[in-house]
């Protein structure tokens, strides 16, 4: 099965549909797959559950899709960078179920696992709490949380190869393996492609078995803040 695609619209086509869930890998903007963002962006789905540790910012990521109003509802960790998630959540235009960090980043890898759900002290006594069962274990409080799985991740790596494994690079790596196995469909745009056999499989981090469809892109790789002292 040819798994390299042309370009991210061709990589989504017959993926897509209107109150879908997605997840988009990255953190703040570092790993993300801004490519498939766009194509999703243009390919004009509505109602998107979207799975991802922040939001982008107002012109890039998943920002671009806040923009658009193409989404319904965030499950995520940090949105503090995104005035337009910020209006819309105020205006209760937007749904936020709102996860500490480590939560988010384990209950995506318990979807991935097939595990349904998980105890956890993390959020004990506060509002993540509300409405969650509670249970003792040696005398201490846990809350329970549900693993995540999405119709479909968005993924960036480093490079893969035609099989599909991947390998992420640095700080790149963040949510993006978890999210390569908790998707239905999982879609991954790398900045290079090699021949089956030519990586390490000692550094593979994502084995091709997660991987439908691949894409290479070209990158912006913005900064988020960029901070500067003088010389």
């Amino acid at each position: 099965m040819n798994k390299v695609y042309p370009n991210a619209k061709a990589a989504l086509e017959g993926l897509v549909f209107d109150g879908m869930t997605i997840m988009a890998g990255g953190f703040g903007l570092c790993g993300i797959p801004e490519n498939l963002i766009i194509a999703l962006r243009d390919s004009g789905v509505k109602n998107v559950t979207a799975i991802s540790n922040n939001a982008g910012v107002d012109d890039f990521g998943l920002g671009l899709l806040l923009q658009t109003r193409q989404i319904r509802k965030m499950v995520s960790s940090y949105v503090g960078e995104n005035a337009t998630f910020e209006k819309q959540y105020l205006n209760g235009e937007l749904e936020l179920e709102f996860n500490p960090q480590g939560t988010l980043a384990e209950r995506i890898r318990a979807g991935g696992a097939g595990i349904p759900g998980f105890y956890t002290k993390t959020g004990v006594g506060t509002l993540i709490a509300e409405g969650k069962e509670h249970k003792d274990f040696n005398g201490e409080t846990y809350i329970l949380e549900t693993g995540l799985v999405s119709d479909l991740s968005l993924v960036k790596a480093w490079k893969a190869d035609k099989e599909g494994n991947l390998i992420y690079r640095k700080t790149a790596r963040n949510f993006n393996p978890m999210m390569a196995t908790a998707g239905k469909m999982t879609v991954v745009e790398v900045e290079e492609v090699v021949e089956i056999g030519e990586l390490d499989p000692d550094q593979i981090h994502t084995p091709g078995i997660f991987v439908d469809r691949i894409v290479v892109g070209t990158f912006e790789k913005r900064i988020e803040k960029r901070t500067t002292r003088a010389a």
